[in-house]
């Protein structure tokens, strides 16, 4: 299978696996990645995924040998729903449904209900629960759009990261222009897209581009104890907080403090927070411990 998905409690660890190919992408792999993920965001005994490249490379971008043919990867325009501007203040003012309890309506939408698959596969999806990227080897081109359309990286040693299509005449329509600048700021952003440099984990730690360094061979392994950590967290609250974040982007401030407001409300009206705050009462997380 050039995509499988390997479940180990709460989480799971999405692989594609085409070493042959240094894990490039055409369009039967791009389909299996986003329905792997439409598969995980629908899964509700699912909390965190993980995404690794089988082999020692994480991705190594499209398949240019594929372009002009069959295989190659689709480069339709973001349907109407993926590439809305900023929401009118009807949906900004909405009722915050998406940390209902269970058998309660949704307001958001699964990833499955309204984002189609972009020519890598996921990276037009808005997920509901967050994915670390496990990233060995080069994570280049396309490759570096799959890794920042997660929400973090963990980053072996030896990893390159690096917009290498700049050499091709490939652009960036994967997310690339516009999560990259966010992630590491406009300036930083511009030089791995003007130049199409290799950026090496250290320098990828210290710009942001990297949250976790690991050593060679481990990155799939601390992604996923990473990945099993926050699946422990109470769940309502941290995706409520997490799609603030998100939503941020698109909203004036005062409009994204009444975001924030909205989502946060119905977490503490689900319940969540008063369980939280019990088990505080009752001795757990005391001293800043982490543990139960």
């Amino acid at each position: 299978m050039p995509v499988r998905v390997e479940k180990n409690g709460f989480v799971s660890t999405v692989i594609l696996s085409r070493p042959e190919a240094r894990n490039a992408v055409d369009r039967v792999h791009a389909d299996a990645l986003a329905a792997a993920f439409h598969e995980f965001d629908a899964d509700e005994g699912a909390r965190v995924a993980v995404l690794w490249g089988e082999g020692g490379t994480f991705c190594a971008g499209a398949d240019l040998k594929a372009v002009a043919t069959a295989r190659g990867n689709r480069v339709a325009a973001p349907a109407a729903s993926e590439a809305r501007s900023e929401p009118q203040a009807s949906e900004v003012n909405r009722e915050e449904r998406g940390c209902a309890a269970p058998g309660e309506a949704r307001s958001e939408p699964r990833a499955s209900e309204v984002d189609g698959t972009g020519p890598m596969g996921p990276t037009r999806m808005q997920l509901s629960k967050p994915v670390i990227a496990a990233v060995a080897g080069h994570a280049v081109a396309g490759g570096l759009e799959l890794a920042v359309w997660c929400d973090l990286r963990v980053v072996e040693e030896g990893a390159i990261f690096g917009v290498f299509c700049r050499r091709w005449g490939v652009p960036l329509v994967d997310g690339g222009t516009v999560r990259l600048p966010r992630i590491v700021g406009q300036g930083r952003a511009l030089d791995l897209i003007l130049t199409g440099r290799p950026v090496m984990a250290e320098e990828a730690l210290r710009i942001g581009l990297a949250d976790r360094v690991a050593p060679n061979g481990e990155s799939r392994a601390v992604a996923e104890a990473l990945a099993a950590e926050i699946a422990q967290f109470p769940q309502r609250c941290m995706r409520a907080d997490r799609r603030s974040a998100l939503e941020q982007w698109s909203l004036p401030e005062n409009a994204a403090l009444a975001n924030e407001y909205r989502h946060g409300i119905a977490v503490i009206a689900s319940g969540e927070t008063r369980e939280g705050a019990a088990r505080f009462a009752a001795g757990a997380g005391r001293h800043g411990s982490f543990g139960a």
